[in-house]
């Protein structure tokens, strides 16, 4: 959550980029719905926006590494 907050603050990032960080970290917030379908949407989202060109590439780091924690949560 606090890579995900990083990211949708950071302003050097395009803004469609901060947008969707800031919907990932919403998903996850969601308790309507189990953590794993959580952990699913927010890696289906963040895996869509980190194949954008115009991401900066520590951002894209920072995507990835959220990503990889996500794979590990499971119901």
């Amino acid at each position: 959550m606090s890579i995900l907050n990083r990211v949708s603050d950071d302003n050097t990032t395009p803004r469609n980029i901060r947008r969707t960080a800031k919907q990932a970290s919403d998903l996850l917030l969601d308790e309507s719905t189990s953590l794993a379908a959580r952990a699913a949407n927010a890696i289906d989202l963040l895996d869509q926006i980190s194949q954008d060109p115009n991401m900066p590439m520590y951002t894209r780091t920072r995507i990835w590494n959220v990503i990889s924690v996500l794979e590990g949560i499971r119901d």
